[in-house]
């Protein structure tokens, strides 16, 4: 009786599965060519920083993350990502640069600047794509949802939400 349960439990996981891939794919393949796209990015890093003065501060950082698109199956849904940057204020004055590596389930990559515009605006522009991103144009902005507590000296943890235009190949 046992094994007859435990290779229905096993059919109905392996079920699950198949039909999660599948609407995976059917989502990736019917991404439209071009839209908005709207998505909450959740990060985790590490920096290091000069404080050279309270004026005079600045940091460099390297953050992994996720991102779920809303709504999902959208652009950049359950993607992973890796960035690096660097953050200063110098005089009152902010900067921020960034570069952002995503890759999909599919394997398929994006590259992205972020940057803080002289409007105070942060944007987010892709410099290049793989696979179905080959050709990408995107570009929007980029909202912090909030920094959360720090869990461990010399890291960071926070959450944006992401959204603007694209339009594919």
């Amino acid at each position: 009786m046992k094994s007859t349960a435990t290779s229905h439990r096993y059919l109905a996981v392996a079920a699950a599965f198949a039909a999660l891939t599948i609407a995976h794919a059917a989502l990736a393949q019917g991404l439209p060519k071009e839209g908005r796209y709207d998505f909450t990015a959740c990060l985790s890093g590490t920096a290091a920083g000069i404080m050279f003065s309270k004026s005079h501060i600045g940091y460099s950082y390297e953050a992994m993350g996720t991102t779920r698109s809303n709504p999902p199956g959208g652009m950049m849904d359950n993607a992973t990502f890796r960035c690096v940057g660097m953050n200063a204020s110098l005089g009152g004055t902010n900067s921020q640069n960034t570069l952002c590596e995503a890759v999909d389930r599919d394997g398929d990559k994006q590259l992205a600047y972020v940057v803080l515009g002289p409007d105070g605006r942060v944007t987010r522009e892709v410099l290049s794509g793989t696979g179905k991103y080959e050709g990408l144009q995107m570009s929007g902005i980029v909202i912090p949802q909030g920094t959360f507590p720090t869990i461990k000296p010399g890291t960071f943890q926070n959450c944006n939400q992401q959204t603007g235009n694209y339009k594919m190949k």
